[in-house]
């Protein structure tokens, strides 16, 4: 690209972002991060008339119903929560199972996480990461405690990591909260962390209340075989994004991205929707009659 196209300016929100929201020649705010600075944002830019994109909080749920694929549907849960160790917008913190194969479910998830290497990202051996600083895994500490105070059970992991090798990095295990109430701070609060919660339904219509019962709308996903179903929860989930028989976390670059509720502000990233946010629309008209023409007034005489 020519010089100048492209600019990385490095630095966090006081230095480096609030001059460049607040200067008249930037007028377009891109941005992704927590609901909480993303409404401040949004303020912000609104007093200078900007465009403004915000991509903030999820809280992102898989649905697992009796008809699912029970394995692919625990690969799925364990790639979605901890690949990337929770930290992503996308992440799947919340696991949704229909009752009559919940135990199943849980004891084969418990069972893969057990197993997961814990390391060096750059390792290709290794199945999670470290999280990125000292404060988020603080972060992670505090929820964990929230959950088992509230009463949910800690069915794998829970601590922090230090001895050895994790002593050179901010690591926590892979830790797994059963038998979740759906109004659980751990259920309804993004934790940006490798946490997730495992929540019991009763049915089909239950698994979608609890699904869209909380402020946020990015991602969500449903493994079954039954394709009614199916195509009722692409209907009925109040996300931007819904998977069939996939995990939360992915994304195309040629399909819109982004969320409803206190997700997004209603602009899209990627595709089409990318390309409306960062262009302005200008209507043209020409006349070449040689007279003039009263627009939406003359008839047709």
């Amino acid at each position: 690209m020519p010089r100048g196209v492209v600019n990385i300016v490095s630095g966090f929100g006081p230095e480096a972002g609030a001059p460049m929201l607040t200067h008249p020649d930037v007028r377009a705010i891109s941005f992704t991060g927590s609901s909480e600075v993303g409404r401040m944002i949004g303020e912000t830019a609104a007093k200078s008339f900007k465009h403004c994109s915000l991509e903030m909080g999820g809280k992102n749920a898989i649905i697992v119903l009796d008809d699912a694929n029970i394995d692919l549907a625990v690969d799925g849960a364990v790639w979605g929560g901890f690949g990337t160790t929770g930290q992503r917008c996308t992440a799947a913190s919340r696991v949704i199972v229909q009752q009559n194969v919940y135990n199943q479910f849980t004891d084969k998830l418990a069972d893969r996480i057990r197993v997961l290497k814990v390391g060096n990202g750059l390792d290709e051996s290794t199945n999670m990461g470290p999280q990125i600083n000292e404060p988020q895994v603080k972060t992670t500490e505090k929820y964990v405690e929230i959950g088992k105070n509230e009463g949910a059970k800690l069915l794998r992991g829970g601590h922090r990591l230090e001895n050895g090798i994790y002593g050179r990095g901010w690591f926590h295990e892979p830790t797994i909260f059963s038998d979740v109430n759906p109004k659980m701070r751990i259920a309804q609060e993004e934790i940006f962390g490798p946490v997730v919660s495992v929540i019991p339904s009763e049915n089909f219509d239950q698994s979608l209340e609890i699904a869209n019962g909380i402020m946020y709308g990015l991602s969500t996903s449903i493994y079954t075989r039954n394709v009614n179903r199916a195509f009722a929860a692409m209907r009925d989930l109040y996300a931007g994004i819904t998977y069939v028989n996939a995990p939360t976390i992915g994304a195309e670059v040629h399909l819109p991205f982004g969320g409803t509720k206190a997700t997004g502000n209603g602009h899209r990233e990627g595709g089409q929707g990318a390309i409306d946010f960062y262009t302005e629309w200008k209507s043209i008209y020409v006349d070449y009659s040689d007279k003039l023409q009263r627009a939406q007034i003359d008839r047709g005489e």
